[in-house]
């Protein structure tokens, strides 16, 4: 039996306090030392000063990358794509997980193990079948393109998580709601749906994520500026000789901070989603 911590000693209390706040500020460093980069005049990336607020700090990093630089543009672009890539994968990994669970039918088996089998295949070997397949659609240097690969990129492991969540909701709660006279369709949007909650949560953050600092297929499917997204947007501050350190710490602060949103907003059902958490009735 494992121990509950509320039963835990003084002192061992201490040690695990001790070692989550070890583990904590080990993780939090990195990002401390990026936004002390981010405010050092010029673009210095070494200091002989340890603290995290440098003596002579400046925004001016900030300021130039708000006005100076299509920054806005580029999240703009990153907004669009990533918005529409976690509805289509919510809605598509929703009801495709709920066939999957619910319904036998020819194939099954074989189009889940199909899924699957592509999470094991490195992204870079699809890169030339999608420039292949979005030059022919028509959507290469779009927005649709970008969709549609992040889509694809994301919805099998979407789909088996939906599945997966599905699985643990009692089918008589639907035996019920079908003796009572609702069809497939209410049974499944005002019953099943709500229970899911905590799943669709983690499958929108996953989905979010996605596109949001994914670079190397953007980097293949975009090179019209226009429509570039933030991973390309801030590749833009590094070349071969020099590294905009300042913009690029800076941009890379700001980017982080819609995720940090859109992860607070959902932790509420993200622990229940991650362990496939028991029905609520």
């Amino acid at each position: 039996m494992k121990k509950n911590v509320r039963k835990l000693s003084f002192f061992e209390k201490i040690a695990a306090y001790a070692v989550l706040i070890f583990f904590s500020l080990f993780s939090i460093y990195p990002i401390l030392v990026v936004f002390s980069i981010s405010l050092r005049p010029g673009d210095r990336l070494l200091s002989k000063s340890l603290a995290i607020i440098p003596p002579d700090f400046t925004f001016q990093s900030y300021v130039d990358l708000f006005v100076n630089q299509p920054f806005l543009r580029w999240m703009f672009n990153s907004l669009v794509v990533s918005i529409s890539v976690t509805i289509f994968a919510v809605v598509l990994a929703a009801t495709a997980g709920y066939a999957f669970s619910r319904f036998k039918f020819k194939g099954r088996d074989a189009s889940m193990i199909g899924l699957i089998t592509t999470q094991m295949f490195p992204v870079t070997m699809l890169l030339l079948p999608l420039f292949i397949i979005m030059i022919r659609l028509g959507f290469y240097d779009s927005y649709w393109g970008l969709i549609i690969a992040y889509a694809a990129t994301a919805l099998p492991f979407t789909v088996w998580q939906m599945k997966g969540y599905y699985d643990t909701i009692p089918y008589s709660l639907e035996e019920a709601a079908t003796i009572d006279g609702a069809s497939q369709f209410t049974t499944f949007y005002k019953i099943i749906l709500p229970l899911a909650l905590p799943a669709l949560a983690i499958t929108s953050l996953f989905s979010f994520m996605t596109a949001w600092s994914e670079y190397l297929v953007a980097a293949v499917l975009i090179q019209d500026k226009d429509f570039f997204t933030l991973p390309l947007g801030l590749k833009m501050f590094s070349s071969n000789m020099e590294v905009a350190w300042g913009l690029y710490s800076a941009g890379a602060i700001v980017v982080s901070i819609p995720v940090v949103l859109l992860f607070l907003s959902l932790s509420r059902w993200l622990i229940s989603g991650l362990t496939l958490g028991s029905v609520k009735t």
